[in-house]
């Protein structure tokens, strides 16, 4: 692209951002107090005037900076489809990748005639051992059945890669969805066999055979769901490391040939591997040995459909939407062609697309402004991790070699991702997605055994979100959320410490939650805390498990205090670490009031402004089940109801709702 039309690109695009409204009293709800509850007082009016839309499961500030955001990504994959003759290598691979998957009418004309290879394939299955081998090829192309095999650092060897595998396989979205016995619960699996059923009608089987296959594979799964471990159980690191040799796997899982299984993955030799849940390897192989091949031919046959629906023609992606989209989530309408097609380039070729989008997006000033305000916060933990009182001297050394040592990531990778041995064509859109998870196997693949590349990210530069790795001990903030209305660098200090200042406070806490905790500062698997130090942290981890498993979602249905803790202790470090850090910054400073709120106010505000969101029932209970944050109005009222600065902002009195009783008060940082 040259560089005249590049910024006429951007010229064009620069307006479909969302700038940062001042104080806005029609997102308030006058009925409502702040020490009552400063959510609804915060966020009423906005939630009242913003019901969800029909395509969105729910509806809040992360999903309006999603919309703006995919308009921007559109126009550039526009232009990249429109120019592919004369654009860029990056370029003709996003635009050729996107172009595949607007093409609608090639896509219905070629029916299920792409995936024939692949069916083929499946079909031919006559013994258990090609099962096996069917199963491995499948894992060539990204399609996690059976079990989960790939690379992580070693959890305690961050400097090198090792192969990992562990529980996995399942068409619903979590273990306990197959053994819930309420009314909804049940319903919803009846649900999904007849959409197994729907989907293997689809693709050419007689419906009583559809029928029984689906059934054969609700039977199935619903074994290895039997052999998994919960979400709260996956929490505990050191549980779910188990290094071992080849030999011990193969021991394990006597009826799997791993060493034909690494073959057909193209690892001679993958050494000693990280079996994160044996006993899900274990229960994996016993319904391999007990299962007829006619089963394990069914099942596989249904992830390859589930893997490649959303990518075929209309008949399929109505049928995947009728279950996941509205049974699942409560959704009322698919969403635009061109909104899910932009989503798979930038699942598939996230680096290559981000290219193009932090060109356009992302200043250099906003990623400057950024860095200062994670060094602001930086310098609090430190000083705060200085001074608790509950954590004694060798435990407190410890911690402040995890702080000095912390990683940041700001805005993209200094180092793209090499995409040149990957080919995308104008052809088959689903065979394009196919071919950009068989490279992210290789490239996955390829790291075992080699040191950790640290300069590596996790996350597109375009997603609007964040994280922290404990094992690179690291925090890593995307271009995309470094916007309105979390971020902008030409506003007041307290909104923008009131939002981005939260998010990167919440993010540096997760290095001390009950999982970050157990890593230390080089991110290996190690205990540095004393026995005295850990019960006290314990003691008040166990205090903010206590309150949020008090709080009701929906219906009579309460949060899972121990799924949602870690991201519960990291929401009230993060805002308690933010609004000291803006404190520093406001020293010497005017106070004045602006739009009749002090900055103080103003910080709280903005907090509260960027967790607000309308959910859907559906989803709320999705939510409660599988997702360890909580609910966006619970990551308000219940990190600001421990809180003696919010109670001094906003005159909250003793015995108020938003004010806990001192003795039940959850005082971590």
């Amino acid at each position: 692209m040259s560089r005249p039309i590049f910024l006429a690109v951007l010229a064009a695009l620069s307006l479909v951002f969302v700038a940062r409204a001042e104080i806005d009293p029609r997102n308030f709800d006058p009925a409502a107090k702040p020490q009552d509850d400063f959510y609804q007082f915060a966020n009423g009016g906005w939630l009242k005037a913003n019901p969800v839309p029909p395509e969105y499961s729910r509806w809040g500030m992360f999903e309006q900076l999603e919309e703006h955001n995919e308009t921007a990504l559109r126009s550039l994959l526009e232009h990249a489809a429109a120019q592919a003759a004369t654009g860029s290598p990056i370029e003709r691979m996003v635009g050729d990748f996107y172009a595949s998957g607007m093409d609608e009418a090639a896509i219905k004309a070629a029916g299920i005639a792409p995936l024939k290879p692949e069916l083929d394939r499946l079909a031919a299955i006559k013994t258990a051992a090609d099962v096996q081998a069917a199963l491995s090829h499948l894992h060539t192309l990204g399609i996690g059945a059976g079990f989960t095999f790939g690379s992580e650092p070693d959890p305690k060897d961050s400097t090198m890669v090792i192969a990992s595998n562990g529980q996995g396989g399942l068409g619903l979205p979590d273990r306990d969805f197959y053994f819930r016995t309420d009314d909804r619960s049940t319903r919803l699996r009846v649900s999904y066999v007849a959409h197994m059923t729907r989907i293997f009608t689809l693709a050419g089987e007689q419906p009583e055979t559809a029928q029984t296959d689906a059934q054969a594979v609700m039977q199935l799964e619903t074994a290895l769901a039997k052999g998994s471990k919960t979400r709260v159980q996956l929490r505990d690191p050191v549980a779910n490391y188990h290094r071992m040799t080849v030999g011990e796997l193969q021991k394990l899982t006597p009826h799997f040939d791993w060493k034909a299984y690494f073959a057909v993955l193209g690892l001679a030799d993958p050494g000693s591997l990280d079996a994160g849940q044996p006993e899900f390897l274990q229960a994996f192989d016993a319904e391999l040995a007990a299962e007829p091949v006619a089963a394990w031919q069914a099942y596989l046959r249904w992830h390859l459909l589930h893997a490649a629906v959303s990518y075929l023609g209309s008949d399929f992606v109505d049928a995947n939407f009728a279950f996941y989209g509205k049974t699942l989530s409560g959704l009322q309408k698919l969403r635009e062609r061109w909104k899910r097609v932009l989503a798979t380039v930038d699942n598939g070729v996230g680096e290559a697309l981000g290219q193009l989008y932090v060109s356009a997006y992302f200043p250099p000033e906003a990623k400057a402004r950024a860095l200062q305000l994670v060094q602001n916060l930086r310098t609090v933990l430190r000083a705060r991790l200085q001074t608790l009182e509950w954590m004694d001297e060798p435990t407190r050394a410890e911690a402040l070699k995890k702080i000095d040592a912390l990683n940041v990531k700001i805005g993209y990778p200094d180092k793209w991702r090499d995409y040149s041995s990957l080919t995308i064509d104008r052809g088959s859109y689903v065979l394009n997605v196919f071919r950009a998870q068989a490279f992210e196997v290789r490239r996955d693949l390829a790291k075992i055994g080699r040191p950790v590349d640290r300069g590596e990210w996790q996350m597109t530069p375009s997603t609007i979100n964040a994280y922290y790795d404990p094992q690179m001990n690291e925090i890593v903030f995307p271009a995309g959320i470094l916007q309105p209305p979390f971020f902008d660098a030409h506003a007041d200090d307290a909104s923008n410490y009131g939002g981005i200042g939260c998010i990167i406070g919440h993010e540096m806490t997760h290095g001390y939650d009950d999982e970050g905790r157990q890593f230390d500062a080089h991110g290996n698997l190690r205990d540095w805390w004393t026995p005295e130090s850990a019960a006290r942290f314990q003691q008040r981890s166990a205090a903010i498990v206590k309150q949020f498993s008090g709080y009701v979602a929906v219906d009579s249905l309460h949060l899972n205090g121990e799924l949602t803790q870690g991201e519960n202790i990291a929401d009230l470090g993060g805002v308690k670490l933010s609004y000291t850090a803006l404190e520093k910054v406001l020293a010497g400073q005017s106070h004045a009031k602006v739009d009749g709120f002090t900055p103080e106010q103003r910080f709280f505000l903005s907090f509260a402004s960027i967790w607000r969101n309308n959910i859907r029932p559906e989803a709320a209970r999705l939510h409660v089940q599988t997702d360890p944050h909580s609910p966006g109005r619970f990551r308000v009222i219940g990190p600001l109801s421990n809180l003696p600065e919010f109670f001094s902002a906003f005159d909250v009195p003793e015995g108020a709702p938003m004010r806990r009783p001192e003795n039940e008060r959850v005082v971590i940082w």
